[in-house]
């Protein structure tokens, strides 16, 4: 087998394994079984259900997977590569806390009722009696995969590259089987904010000191005034409501609002980046909060628009003038704070790296950079987000490659991954073999005439 072939398996792999590592929701109707809960294996101390495999297959039919792309043979090899894991984890004495779990209980939890609106719809999905039975039900699944993940980290976690295996991974590539790297550039961008007045800001202020005065004095709905006022689109039909713990991935100055609250509070107006926000504590449980929101952002004067399209058109000239560079402009006259110290360089989301590839790159900012030349510079953009608010914007492009064949020289970085890929590969293809041969496994008859990828069998 090609070292390119194994590679798009251990790619592929993990994108299965991705699926298992957390339970994905998939809210379509179950199909009826012929067989309720029938034993399919045994590995170690971890019974899988033929309703597990059910399920899984759900999951990834919901994906957006066709069955034609596996077998009932195939998920129950995952499985049982899962149970593996954590059995084993358990048998070198890692960890998993009832409050790790509990976190992730309670985040996926949250996702599940906010996508498709009900607890009630939730435990009727998975037809279990109540919320405690479900709770008991989805702890045992999420402690098992953080098990299985500790696992294959501590596999895979002191395994390094040199340069010398780097390079001879590369030459045992066919020249033929090499792997085609994507056109891919560095987008640099400024980003010019129009100024809202103070007489604005106080507007705004003032109308959620009275949404609050209403609430606390006249007895109003919290939950009704959001869906009435409030701007954020995410929250507002559900009431302002999110839930909410110390890692969720909000601004810094929502957080410590909400945190400094008591049960029953609601803040004072504050502002972050997105307006101006109340916050009402609903509920704390332990470090996890239950709190409605509302959020409105002061109105922009169109004068004030003018001024900063203006203002970007300025910079603009003047960098084509050769007054001053684009990240030297980027540094003086962004407002955008995440960019601006860095002369503008946007860094790629997905990789953390300052490159994008093209065919991969967000569809909006594509169509802002795709037909750009090195270091040209853009016009001036006016950009909108789903909250409404208005910026403007010049963007240009960066040391640009084309898609090219990979070259060692050039894509040291890239064939560095794949080559450590690769020996992640055989490492955990070793320890899996190891492991299956001193492990207790037993396969239901049913599943006898599989021909899994490892010996499950020890034929």
């Amino acid at each position: 087998m090609h070292l390119t072939t194994m590679i798009m398996k251990f790619i592929n792999k993990n994108a299965f394994f991705t699926l298992a590592i957390l339970p994905i929701i998939a809210f379509a109707q179950p199909q009826s079984k012929t067989k309720i809960d029938g034993v399919a294996a045994v590995v170690g101390d971890y019974i899988i259900l033929d309703s597990d495999v059910d399920l899984m297959f759900l999951e990834l039919k919901a994906q957006g997977a066709s069955p034609k792309d596996f077998t009932r043979c195939e998920l129950l090899g995952k499985l049982m590569e899962d149970k593996l894991y954590a059995h084993q984890a358990i048998q070198d004495s890692i960890v998993v806390t009832d409050a790790e779990v509990n976190e992730v209980l309670e985040d996926q939890l949250s996702q599940m009722v906010e996508q498709v609106g009900s607890m009630e719809k939730v435990i009727d999905y998975y037809k279990k009696k109540d919320e405690e039975d479900f709770r008991s039900y989805f702890f045992d699944i999420i402690k098992m995969n953080k098990l299985t993940s500790q696992m294959q980290k501590k596999i895979v976690d002191k395994i390094e590259i040199t340069p010398e295996e780097v390079r001879n991974f590369f030459k045992e590539i066919p020249e033929a089987d090499r792997p085609i790297f994507g056109a891919e550039m560095e987008v640099a961008q400024i980003v010019i904010k129009p100024t809202v007045s103070e007489e604005e800001k106080q507007k705004v202020i003032q109308k959620l000191k009275d949404l609050k005065n209403d609430v606390l004095v006249n007895g109003a709905s919290f939950f009704s005034r959001a869906v009435l006022y409030s701007e954020d689109p995410g929250s507002r039909s559900n009431g302002g409501y999110y839930k909410m713990t110390r890692k969720t991935p909000f601004v810094k100055e929502f957080k410590d609002v909400a945190f400094s609250l008591n049960e029953g509070d609601i803040s004072e107006p504050f502002e972050t980046e997105f307006g101006f926000h109340i916050i009402y504590i609903e509920k704390i449980r332990g470090q996890e909060l239950d709190l409605r929101h509302i959020l409105i952002a002061p109105k922009v004067a169109d004068a004030a628009l003018k001024e900063a399209k203006e203002r970007a058109e300025t910079i603009r000239k003047r960098i084509l003038d050769k007054e001053i560079n684009f990240a030297d402009a980027a540094k003086m006259y962004s407002d955008e704070k995440e960019t601006k110290n860095n002369g503008g360089v946007l860094i790629n989301p997905k990789t953390q790296e300052p490159r994008f590839e093209l065919t991969k790159m967000d569809p909006d900012l594509y169509s802002q950079v795709s037909n750009l030349k090195d270091n040209e510079v853009s016009y001036v953009m006016k950009d909108e987000d789903r909250n409404g608010s208005v910026k403007y914007k010049i963007v240009t492009v960066n040391n640009r490659t084309d898609e090219h064949k990979a070259d060692f020289s050039k894509d040291f970085l890239k064939i560095k991954e794949l080559a450590l890929k690769d020996k992640q590969i055989k490492a955990i293809a070793k320890w899996t073999d190891e492991k299956i041969k001193e492990t207790y496994i037993k396969i239901n008859t049913d599943y006898k005439s599989c021909e899994f990828v490892n010996n499950w069998a020890k034929k």
